[in-house]
């Protein structure tokens, strides 16, 4: 059976248009922003007990879907010596995250990130709603024993990776 030319014109013109509107309408995450739009990359905390590099957000955790909600080897801080205490540089596929704690009575009383992924708009949206979380509850269960944040497994990763670094030195 044959269609008319006139039949598959319309077609590919369709096909073409629907195409086209498919490629415009895809939203890449790599889009590039001035300085003044950045977060900044660290704070100070001043009567809080913790403190954060970026906004706060309500959101809540979750773990990795593994039935456990930290890294291996994760550790209390039970023992700590009194000061600040900067974590190795975690590595992570969009950028490294570096944290410090500040420990006052041998308890873990502030955390700032230090360093964290922040080159793009889809960073930093996903670090301003991680971080605050991240902070959270490293002050509330006092180890590096946290959840994971969902949508944000690569900074939560490094972020336990380099807390627990701290912790470790803030033992010796």
């Amino acid at each position: 059976m044959k269609t008319s030319p006139l039949l598959r014109i319309g077609y590919a013109a369709l096909a073409t248009i629907s195409g086209l509107v498919l490629l415009f309408g895809y939203r890449t995450s790599h889009v590039v922003t001035s300085p003044a739009q950045a977060l900044p990359a660290s704070s100070s905390s001043s009567s809080s007990s913790s403190s954060s590099s970026v906004p706060s957000d309500t959101s809540t955790t979750a773990s990795d879907g593994t039935g456990s909600s930290s890294e291996a080897g994760a550790s209390s801080s039970s023992a700590l010596q009194d000061g600040t205490y900067t974590g190795d540089a975690a590595s992570t596929r969009y950028g490294p995250v570096q944290v410090q704690i500040s420990v006052t009575g041998g308890s873990i009383a502030s955390v700032d990130v230090i360093d964290y992924p922040d080159s793009n708009h889809r960073d930093q949206q996903i670090n301003s709603r991680a971080i605050p979380l991240l902070v959270s509850e490293t002050t509330a269960s006092q180890s590096s024993s946290i959840d994971l944040v969902s949508g944000a497994t690569y900074t939560s990763r490094g972020y336990v990776q380099s807390l627990q670094s701290a912790i470790d030195q803030a033992r010796a």
